[in-house]
């Protein structure tokens, strides 16, 4: 089933005590073109994320946004300087017994001192994060291919009702095509009468002109690779594989038919005929530039 480039999908989750929230948006874009926005000191997960990114989907512009709360994160410790507090117990205690002070230190008294405690962050264990945020993001690219999925659907359909008006006009101009080299003909003869009044017409002559313009004006090709193009797109749509390019391409030739059509057709019901199938084509080709 094919699957449109625009999409939309969201997850949340928990990685420790950090809140995590990502979401994923995209829209149409010739190639794979993906940028992940997030917190500048986890920068170091934006390829790993990516690469999570590219297993869902082969062409479009995807906007990944990753929101990381860690407001109820206990990823702060207090330290101890050790030496440093024997050093200040040391010189006080020698303080008090040479100069007979009184009282003790306490440990609310030494913590007052310059650099007996200090201040650190966790170390934040980033291949537990990278694991934890990319299964997250896994469930809003779920989600994201869910209504990527939806939007196919209607996209085939769309293409499908376009490609039986365009096999109906095919017909129609295969059963047009005779009819102008008999109208032709006919003309011909009466031309003929008209100039040659009352000398007798020679009917091979007619034969071999009637012949010279049927084969000038044959659409007999054109039709036969219209018909088969029209087939090698319904396959196409039924395949699960990403045919968004292989599309553009087949539109292309189905163009070339067309034109080849309307620069031989020599009717004014054949050229409307044409035009219609164009129209059609047009509106495939807008469609396709939607599809990955």
């Amino acid at each position: 089933m094919i699957k449109s480039m625009t999409g939309y999908g969201a997850a949340s989750g928990t990685s420790g005590k950090l809140e995590i929230s990502v979401e994923v948006k995209s829209v149409n874009n010739r190639y794979f073109d993906c940028s992940v926005k997030i917190p500048r000191i986890f920068v170091a997960l934006e390829e790993p994320l990516k690469a999570v990114v590219s297993k869902f989907i082969s062409r479009g512009k995807i906007d990944v946004f990753v929101t990381i709360d860690s407001s109820n994160a206990d990823d702060v410790e207090i330290k101890l300087n050790r030496p440093l507090a024997e050093a200040y117990i040391s010189t006080l205690s020698a303080m008090t017994n040479d100069y007979g002070l009184i009282g003790d230190v306490s440990a609310i008294d030494l913590a007052r001192f310059p650099d007996i405690l200090k201040a650190e962050k966790k170390q934040t264990d980033y291949a537990q994060l990278r694991e934890d945020i990319s299964a997250i993001l896994g469930e809003a690219m779920t989600a994201f291919n869910n209504m990527r999925l939806v939007e196919g659907e209607k996209l085939n359909q769309d293409i499908f009702s376009r490609l039986k008006i365009i096999d109906e006009l095919n017909i129609m101009a295969q059963e047009i095509s005779p009819r102008t080299v008999s109208e032709y003909r006919k003309k011909l003869e009466v031309r003929m009468q008209e100039t040659l009044q009352n000398t007798t017409i020679d009917e091979a002559r007619i034969l071999t002109e009637a012949a010279i313009f049927a084969d000038r004006i044959s659409i007999n090709e054109e039709t036969v690779r219209l018909s088969s193009h029209i087939a090698q797109l319904r396959d196409m749509l039924n395949s699960n594989e990403p045919i968004g390019r292989k599309i553009d391409f087949i539109v292309q030739e189905f163009n070339r038919e067309a034109n080849t059509m309307g620069s031989k057709g020599n009717d004014a019901q054949m050229a409307r005929v044409v035009v219609d199938i164009k129209s059609e084509i047009e509106k495939i080709r807008e469609q396709a530039q939607n599809i990955e």
